[in-house]
């Protein structure tokens, strides 16, 4: 099969690699029809993350069609389309009852990291009945992909994370796809304002289509003034860093009210300035969190009930002998106007 394969920092290629086989009693595997590139594969890409070796297929989000299973799978069988999370829950270890997936003991956010991942044409899901989620024949598989990762992640680390109440001001601190699936999501509890904050203006944009009250373009480094003339002198109650760079994670110190939240999204792979000599009597609370996926089956009936439309999200597409390009799309966004990009296995 057809598979994208991390060969090292700045290095991938489009290799053939074996099927992969059941190796496990709850083992599925999943011929995927859809997947999709995360800014995390580009960290991965960058060394950022070590835990990622040479010749691991990349990829952690996507859709297809279950080709087998282990005897230990009950939930699911041959032919059944399936959504696959980006996340591995066993569903039994000590986090996973506390539904804190993302650090179940023999899983979490193992594809495409620890072991193969959803790059290719098959892919191996352990614990196959509580990592994957059955999808109708009439759901749009473009629209799914963006349920395997950037929804429950944006709003889990972001918005729940970030306690987003009814009339509260919510700052989010970078506009690419994670910060405007933390802007979709947000909406639910109906804040009162929502800033963006971006370099890109062609981002910023599609954030006020997409229901910012507020854009500023942080270029000239004076977004936090802005921010404090826009909250008279307050603040953001919520403020939502979605980029993972020393210089957003300190801006957000700047703008986050007395009594307020940071929550951290962004992955991190240089260390950050706390400025507690700022921040020690402010009574603010900084959350750091690798998505669960608890709320896949409400952001899926979301999806079904058209409360939320991710599909806004895509922009490019491609087929999977395409990836290379599509990785190069995805990487120089502000030229290519790129968001999320589709890839079809």
């Amino acid at each position: 099969m057809k598979a994208l394969v991390y060969l090292g920092p700045d290095h991938k290629s489009l290799l053939e690699r074996p099927k992969p086989l059941i190796q496990a009693p709850t083992d599925a595997i999943v011929k995927v029809t859809q997947t999709t590139i995360c800014g995390t594969d580009l960290h991965i890409l960058k060394g950022d993350v070590p835990s990622c070796q040479p010749g691991r297929i990349l990829g952690h989000e996507g859709v297809g069609i279950v080709d087998s299973t282990g005897p230990a799978v009950t939930a699911f069988k041959p032919g059944d389309r399936v959504l696959i999370s980006c996340i591995s829950a066993c569903g039994k270890c000590a986090y996973c009852r506390r539904l804190m997936y993302s650090h179940c003991t023999t899983g979490g956010w193992i594809l495409g990291n620890r072991i193969d991942g959803t790059q290719a044409e098959f892919v191996r899901i352990p614990y196959a009945d509580t990592s994957l989620y059955s999808v109708p024949d009439s759901a749009d598989e473009e629209k799914l992909v963006m349920l395997s990762d950037i929804l429950p992640t944006g709003f889990e680390c972001g918005v729940l994370n970030g306690k987003v109440q009814p009339g509260s001001t919510v700052a989010i601190v970078g506009s690419g796809p994670i910060g405007l699936a933390a802007l979709l999501t947000a909406q639910f509890y109906s804040p009162a304002d929502i800033i963006m904050i971006d370099l890109d203006n062609n981002r910023l944009e599609v954030a006020r289509r997409l229901g910012a009250t507020a854009v500023i373009n942080s270029t000239n480094g004076e977004a936090a003034e802005t921010v404090m003339k826009m909250t008279g002198g307050r603040g953001a109650d919520t403020v939502i860093e979605a980029v993972g760079v020393p210089a957003t994670f300190e801006l957000c110190e700047k703008i986050v009210a007395p009594g307020g939240i940071i929550a951290n999204i962004g992955v991190h792979g240089t260390k950050v300035d706390l400025h507690l000599e700022n921040l020690w009597d402010r009574n603010i609370t900084i959350t750091t969190r690798l998505v669960d996926t608890v709320s896949t089956p409400m952001l899926l009936a979301s999806l079904r009930s058209s409360k939320i439309d991710p599909g806004l999200l895509i922009t490019h597409r491609f087929s999977l002998d395409k990836i290379l390009e599509a990785y190069e799309t995805f990487a120089h966004a502000a030229g290519t106007r790129a968001l999320k990009v589709i890839i079809a296995a």
